[in-house]
This record gives structure tokens, sequence and C-alpha cells, in this order.
């Protein structure tokens, strides 16, 4: 198997959200940091060229595959933020993280992240709950083999 594309880089997550090219953008970064720091108590760090990530959590999959990944985490793209959370993808949502979900605002969902275009669009205080929520419910690790 091949190696992980995402993994923890070198890059510190202050000069990513720094070269952001769009300001409004850049600011939306800079809230959306300051608030999943705040939910998770972790710093943040670039896992792969664009995604910040707070914390991290090992995994294996059915098919024998494992790997480390984010606790939490999100990327600032151009079109939409993308949000990392657990609780969407796996084994299907739970029903606390479907009425968080329901109360944030306007956003859309795939199988493993949340999307939202601009963060006027949500609920802040709404957010931080689902971090906090998906903050706890990350935590699977597995001894070491």
């Amino acid at each position: 198997m091949g190696e992980a594309k995402t993994a923890p880089t070198e890059v510190a997550a202050a000069d990513f959200i720094a070269a952001i090219e769009s300001a409004t953008r850049r600011a939306e970064a800079e809230a959306l940091d300051a608030l999943f720091t705040r939910a998770t108590g972790e710093r943040a760090r670039m896992w792969g060229p664009s995604i910040l990530g707070y914390g991290s959590y090992r995994y294996r999959y059915d098919s024998g595959r494992e790997g480390r990944g984010p606790r939490v985490g999100f990327s600032p793209r151009k079109a939409k933020h993308s949000l990392y959370l657990h609780g969407c993808g796996g084994e299907g949502p739970s029903a606390e993280y479907d009425a968080l979900l329901a109360r944030l605002g306007k956003h859309s969902r795939a199988v493993a992240c949340v999307y939202v275009n601009k963060l006027a669009d949500i609920d802040l205080g709404v957010l931080e709950e689902l971090v906090r929520w998906s903050w706890k419910q990350s935590f699977i690790d597995w001894p070491e083999s």
C-alpha cells in the first residue's frame, strides 16, 4: 500500500494562513483557526498542503490499511471551506451530529466533510459545538502492534 497523502508537514499553519490571497478568505481562516483551537485546546498543524488539523488519531480500515489523520480540521479552499469532522463518514452520522448540523446554517455535506461557502452563512456557536462534539468522538487509538 502507498503512503498516505495527508500527513503532517513542517509548514507553519500561521504561514499557510498568511499566504491565502483573498483577504476575506484569510480572515475567515484566522477565525476558523481560533474557533478550532478554542474548541480542541490544540494548535493547528498542517496536514498535506492545505489542511489545518488539530490533534491526531490512528485509524484502521477493514482492509487492514492504517494511518493517522487529524482529529478535526479544515481547509480554506477558494470556493468553500471544507470542515473535517467526525460524525460524517464511517458508519454514518449520529442523531446528535445531525441535530447540530440542522442548527448550523447554510452548508452542504459529503461523506467525510461539511462544506461552508462563507462564515456569515453559519452560526459559529453551533460550529464550535460541532467541533467539540466531533473532537470527543474522534478519540480512537489502537495500541502499537
